[in-house]
C-alpha cells in the first residue's frame, strides 16, 4: 500500500478571542493544496475554561467558546464542501453544546449536514469526582467552592472521532498540542507507543497552537525584531509527514514572517524542561532538534524525539476566590505626579473611612511605577501625564464595589483637573484561582460522541 499524502494542518486561532479573519486565507491554502487537510481552533486556557464553567450555571446552554458563530461562519460551508476536516477544544465547558450550536450554523448557511463529533471525560468537577480530587490534592484542597476542574487529556479520542468520520471534532480541556497530533494519528495511524513520531507530530502541534505567534506575533522589537506587516500577521500551517516531521509555513502574501528565530521562540515558549516536555500523549525532548530554514517563510523542524507517557494527567481546578474592583483616572500637564500622589492619600484614607475590607489593595501611577513597583527607576523630569490605578481584591463583590465609588467621588470632592473616565463596563469583576494536581491516567475516562 503505498504511504498516504502528507498531512497539512492549518491554525485558524491561538486563544479565544483571536483575530476572527484569520481562517479565510488558511482554509483557501488547504483547499488549494487538494491535498488531505485539517483545520485547528485553540480557543481555551485554565481561566477560560472557569470563566465558561461560571457561564454555564448560570445558562445550561452557555460555557463554550462565546465567538463561535464568528469564528466558523465564514469558512464552514467552505471546509464542508472541500472536506477540510475541523478539530477544535472551544467547547470549553459545554462540547455538545457547541456541537449543537454548529449544525445549527451549518444549516442556517445551507450546507450540508456535518458529523460533529464530541470528546468528553476531560470534566471532573462534578460530585462523583471530588474524592479522586481530594486524593491528590490532600491537605492543599482548596477550601473555596470548586467552579471547574478539568484533567488534560490527549489525542487517541480525537484520532478515534477522524477515523469514524468525523467532519467536525469539538473538545473541551484536550493539550493544546494534541489538536494536530489527533489528526496526525488518524491519519498515519501510528501506534501510540510510537514515541519519536508522537513527539515530533507534537512539536508541530506546539509550535501551531498559539496561532501567529510563531509568524512574529509577540516577536516584533522595532528596528531589532522587525516584522513584515504586523497589521496583517499571517497563521501558520504545518506539512507533517508520515515520520511526524513537519515544516512551518504560512500563506503567501500575508504579513509577519517564519524564520529559525520566530520557530525558536515558539519552540521554548511555556515550556519549563526542553528536555522533558510532558504532554498526556508523550514526553518530548527538543533538545535533538534540527531546525532549517528551506525556503522564505518555511521551517523545517525535524530530530525531536520522545519518550514514554506519564501515569498520570494534568488536572486544572478553577475556585472562586472573591472579587476585584478596579478603576482608573488621569492628570496631565505640570504638577500631574504630585496630584497622583496626593490623589492617592485621599483614597487611601476615604476607603479607610469606608470600611474596606480587602486581601490586597494596588494604587499605581501608569507610567511611573506600575510595571517595576518600588524597583522603578528615579524620574529625572516629571511625566506629561500620569494614570492612577487602583484595585483592590476583596472576599464579597459588595467590598469590591467600594473602589469604583471612591473613584467617582473624585470627580467632584478631589483635586482640580481629575480626568475622570465614564465607566461603561462593570468595574468589579470575580476572581478565579487555579490550582493544579496530578490524577492516576486510568481515573480520566474518555469517550466519543456523535451528535
Amino acid at each position: 500500500m503505498a504511504n498516504p499524502s502528507p498531512l497539512l494542518i492549518g491554525c485558524a486561532a491561538g486563544f479565544s478571542g483571536d483575530r476572527l479573519d484569520a481562517a479565510a486565507p488558511v482554509v483557501q491554502a488547504l483547499v488549494d493544496s487538494g491535498r488531505p487537510g485539517v483545520l485547528i481552533f485553540e480557543t481555551l486556557a485554565e481561566r477560560t475554561l472557569a470563566l465558561a464553567q461560571l457561564a454555564r450555571r448560570a445558562n445550561p446552554d452557555a460555557g463554550y467558546e462565546p465567538l463561535l458563530d464568528e469564528l466558523l461562519r465564514p469558512v464552514l460551508a467552505q471546509c464542508l464542501q472541500h472536506g477540510v476536516r475541523i478539530v477544535s477544544n472551544f467547547g470549553a465547558a459545554n462540547p455538545r453544546g457547541a456541537a449543537l450550536r454548529i449544525q445549527q450554523l451549518a444549516a442556517e448557511l445551507g450546507a450540508r449536514r456535518p458529523r460533529v463529533a464530541v470528546v468528553h471525560g476531560d470534566d471532573l468537577s462534578g460530585a462523583q469526582h471530588r474524592a479522586v480530587l481530594e486524593r491528590a490534592l490532600g491537605p492543599s484542597m482548596p477550601a473555596q467552592p470548586i467552579v471547574s476542574a478539568n484533567a488534560y487529556i490527549g489525542a487517541e479520542p480525537i484520532a478515534q472521532a477522524l477515523r469514524a468520520g468525523a467532519d467536525i471534532v469539538v473538545c473541551g480541556r484536550v493539550a493544546d498540542p494534541a489538536l494536530v497530533l489527533g489528526p496526525a494519528l488518524a491519519h498515519y495511524g501510528w501506534c501510540m507507543d510510537d514515541w519519536d513520531r508522537l513527539a515530533r507530530a507534537t512539536m508541530a502541534g506546539h509550535l501551531l497552537e498559539c496561532g501567529a505567534q510563531v509568524t512574529g506575533g509577540y516577536f516584533g522589537d522595532p528596528g531589532y525584531k522587525d516584522v513584515p506587516e504586523p497589521w496583517n500577521l499571517a497563521f501558520p500551517y504545518a506539512d507533517v509527514d508520515l515520520d511526524g516531521t513537519a515544516e512551518i509555513g504560512k500563506v503567501a502574501g500575508t504579513g509577519g514572517s517564519i524564520d529559525l528565530r520566530t520557530v525558536k521562540e515558539q519552540m521554548f515558549y511555556e515550556v519549563h524542561d526542553p528536555a522533558r516536555y510532558i504532554t498526556p500523549d508523550v514526553v518530548v525532548d527538543f533538545t535533538t532538534a534540527r531546525l532549517e530554514q528551506v525556503a522564505q517563510d518555511r521551517v523545517r523542524v525535524s530530530g525531536i524525539s520522545g519518550h514514554a507517557r506519564t501515569p498520570t494527567l494534568k488536572v486544572s481546578i478553577g475556585c472562586t476566590e472573591g472579587h476585584i474592583g478596579e478603576d482608573m483616572f488621569f492628570f496631565a500637564g505640570p504638577g500631574c505626579l504630585e496630584k497622583a500622589r496626593l490623589a492617592e492619600t485621599i483614597l487611601r484614607e476615604r476607603l479607610r473611612i469606608a470600611g474596606l475590607q480587602a486581601e490586597d489593595l494596588r494604587i499605581d501611577f501608569i507610567g511611573v511605577n506600575a510595571v517595576h513597583g518600588a524597583a522603578s527607576a528615579a524620574l529625572r523630569e516629571e511625566p506629561a501625564e500620569v494614570a492612577v490605578r487602583i484595585a483592590a481584591c476583596c472576599a464579597s463583590r459588595a467590598q469590591a464595589e467600594k473602589i469604583g465609588r471612591e473613584v467617582d467621588g473624585m470627580a467632584v470632592c478631589g483635586l482640580a483637573s481629575t480626568g475622570k473616565r465614564v465607566p461603561h463596563q462593570d468595574r468589579t469583576r470575580e476572581v478565579i484561582g487555579l490550582w493544579s494536581t496530578l490524577v492516576p491516567r486510568e481515573r480520566v475516562a474518555c469517550r466519543v460522541e456523535f451528535v
